[in-house]
């Protein structure tokens, strides 16, 4: 089981990636678009607006946790369970659909 704390850090980055989304996706794209010349003083400028934003609100920074354990490691995309978890639910016959190998 992860830390409450480390699982409630990652809620808080989630809700910052989601408040400043728009933002960071408009100065992105002013930055790289080509149809509009803009002048290197401007594209630095609107650089260090991107920059002034919080770190916690980039994407990049987030961690996809496992739903019942907050593990940050091997998880699986289709199910939001980490390896082990997953492991032990299909023995358990918890998963639709999932067959553990037997050869």
């Amino acid at each position: 089981m992860a830390k409450k704390s480390l699982i409630q850090r990652e809620k808080k980055r989630q809700k910052l990636e989601q408040k400043y989304h728009l933002i960071r996706q408009s100065l992105k794209t002013k930055i790289r678009s080509k149809v509009s010349p803009l002048s290197l003083s401007e594209k630095t400028k609107m650089r260090e607006k991107l920059q002034s934003l919080p770190r916690n609100s980039a994407p990049t920074r987030l961690h996809r946790r496992c739903f019942l354990t907050g593990r940050p490691r091997a998880n699986y995309r289709d199910f939001g369970l980490s390896g082990h978890i997953l492991r032990e639910m299909v023995y358990e016959c918890l998963l639709p659909g999932a067959t553990r190998s037997s050869w």
